[in-house]
């Protein structure tokens, strides 16, 4: 009797690993985890930038102190954008994640507002320290467009995962797992053309 529960118990377990395995069970959760990864990463780069600003700032300031406007507009758009808790949840959250995109946004904006000042400096276009910052945030933003162009394509076959058949049946009743929010075409738009930062 008991070689039989446990011929049946084993019988079970295999029939019941060749369902998950066939259901999508273990793809859905890698391509949770690459979206997790791919998010990270975005994060990582917004931060890298975040990071930049106080010494831009600090060296726009010491040239064109007068452009106060623009100095308080990038500071503000920054603490805005650094304020965001921002952790893998937020992909579960449009809204939070809209939130995010638009505070990024802002920041960008106020960016390409800072940097088209120094064209009315020539000292400023001409400091070392400047330079060498313009460079590094260029870098940033080539980053910035690399790691959400991951994101997209990750977050597009997690999402296809979700919604096709029969995986959208393991996704829905035995994971729990909705479509993650993407980019949208206008935030694209805005990160396809970053802040100008070369000067001739």
């Amino acid at each position: 009797m008991g070689c039989r529960i446990s011929v049946f118990t084993t019988i079970a377990i295999t029939v019941l690993f060749v369902e998950l395995s066939g259901c999508g069970y273990n793809d859905l959760q890698g391509l949770d985890e690459d979206t997790k990864a791919a998010w990270s990463e975005v994060v990582s780069q917004y931060q890298r930038r975040a990071d930049l600003i106080p010494n831009l700032v600090a060296t726009v300031k010491g040239y064109a102190a007068h452009e106060k406007d623009t100095l308080e507009g990038v500071v503000q758009a920054r603490a805005q954008a650094t304020g965001i808790q921002v952790t893998p949840e937020t992909l579960k959250d449009p809204a939070a994640f809209e939130q995010f995109q638009k505070a990024q946004a802002g920041l960008t904006s106020a960016l390409g507002r800072l940097i088209a000042i120094a064209e009315n400096y020539p000292n400023l276009k001409a400091d070392q320290n400047f330079r060498d910052l313009q460079s590094q945030l260029e870098g940033t933003e080539n980053r910035i467009a690399v790691a959400r162009k991951r994101y997209i394509e990750k977050v597009a076959e997690y999402n296809k995962g979700v919604r096709y058949f029969p995986t959208n049946l393991t996704a829905k009743f035995m994971l729990h797992m909705e479509e993650k929010p993407n980019f949208s075409v206008a935030d694209e738009k805005a990160v396809a053309k970053p802040p100008e930062v070369k000067f001739n």
